[in-house]
């Protein structure tokens, strides 16, 4: 028999069987015909959900709310600030009621101003309690922390570019290569087709019109990719340069340098010149004991003008208030792991916490237990500083 005519006779084969099987069992048939199209119908829905983009999924979790508490990490930055604010943007545009709330304290002069030059509104959280709405969302970070109750918090949803296993019931996407969260969310808005809006065209551009980014929200997100990034130069993907390729037309750029250019507080100069006069330097690596500080954010500050000295490669700036001891480290030097390497100096001290990322870290110390209250046995400053320079190079 012909190629040619074998499939036609296997078709008309395939037809009388059918033929004959309605003959014999038509419910049956139509029962089976009935669950192929249900089969059909349950694998279209689910390719239209892999097809969704991250944007879209994520506004769809938004939009099952009512009311979403937004929580940024304790100290909040400019990046979580700036992704606070843009999961506000998304949930206007589905009506859902938000509240923008983080931990600790806004210190550093640029977050200061950060907030106050886009004239935000944000809450603080000191329990659990406090939390606006039972439902949250994270954002620059993947676990709540730095309140009380903090680990009862399960999060809806997810948005993060730090390492760490914590994750949305709903949605997650933590992206450990972008240099920043907010190329995150800039990538949103593009995928959802949302257009940043300049400052200019603002007054001709209805309030209500979908699909606007704002310059507010626009400026913010360039303003926390660039201080996650040290200006998009350090720790940076191809995201945050196509983030900030996105954002440029919305942004408002005179905001941006108020916020960039703030005054400096007095005492984050005098602690930066103590750290320089009073440092110690062994080998390739700088230790400065500033003594007591009313300002904390001068600490990390003071660490990162340490780094920019010739010749060194990795710094720690210890102070204190309110009995507490505070570290803030920074490393340039593949050699020096700066979060493992405070993790290791304060492990044996109780009522101690230290870690963070390869280029910077911080901890917090109790000086009560480093004079032996407790189960401590004991630590003066100067031995913690010449463990502070043996972790550094490697010794412990």
């Amino acid at each position: 028999m012909p190629a040619a005519l074998a499939l036609p006779l296997q078709l008309r084969s395939v037809v009388e069987a059918l033929q004959r099987a309605v003959d014999t069992n038509p419910l049956l048939v139509i029962g089976v015909v009935g669950a192929a199209l249900l089969l059909v119908g349950l694998l279209g829905l689910l390719l239209r959900r892999l097809w969704r983009s991250p944007g879209q999924r994520l506004q769809r979790t938004i939009a099952s709310y009512d009311e979403l508490a937004v929580l940024m990490h304790p100290n909040p930055d400019p990046d979580a600030m700036a992704c606070a604010l843009a999961v506000q943007e998304l949930a206007d545009a589905v009506d859902t009621a938000t509240i923008l709330q983080y931990p600790g304290e806004i210190r550093h002069q640029e977050n200061r101003a950060f907030e106050t030059v886009l004239d935000l509104d944000f809450d603080r959280v000191e329990d659990v309690a406090d939390l606006a709405f039972e439902d949250v969302v994270l954002v620059d970070h993947n676990t709540a922390r730095g309140f009380r109750g903090a680990e009862t918090v399960e999060p809806v949803a997810v948005v993060d570019h730090h390492p760490g296993g914590g994750v949305g019931t709903d949605f997650t996407d933590v992206r450990t290569d972008n240099g920043a969260c907010g190329s995150i969310f800039a990538a949103y808005f593009e995928s959802l087709d949302w257009e940043p809006t300049p400052p200019d065209d603002l007054a001709e551009t209805d309030p209500d019109a979908e699909g606007v980014l704002s310059p507010t929200t626009a400026t913010g997100l360039m303003f926390g990719i660039q201080s996650d990034t040290a200006n998009l130069t350090k720790g940076c993907s191809a995201d945050e340069f196509d983030a900030a390729a996105y954002l440029y037309t919305g942004i408002d750029e005179d905001r941006l340098d108020r916020i960039a250019n703030p005054e400096v507080d007095a005492e984050v100069l005098d602690v930066k010149a103590r750290a320089i006069t009073d440092r110690e330097v062994r080998n390739a690596f700088a230790v400065s004991d500033v003594g007591s500080v009313s300002n904390l954010d001068a600490i990390p500050q003071a660490a990162d003008e340490l780094l920019r000295l010739e010749g060194v490669t990795a710094v720690a700036v210890i102070g204190d208030r309110d009995g507490t001891l505070h570290v803030s480290g920074r490393s340039r030097d593949d050699r020096v792991h700066m979060g493992k390497t405070l993790s290791a100096v304060v492990e044996d001290i109780p009522m101690s916490d230290a870690g963070g990322h390869a280029r910077m870290g911080g901890g917090q110390i109790s000086l009560d237990h480093m004079a032996a209250i407790g189960p401590s046995s004991g630590l003066a400053r100067s031995d913690f500083t010449d463990q502070l320079f043996a972790a550094m190079a490697g010794e412990i």
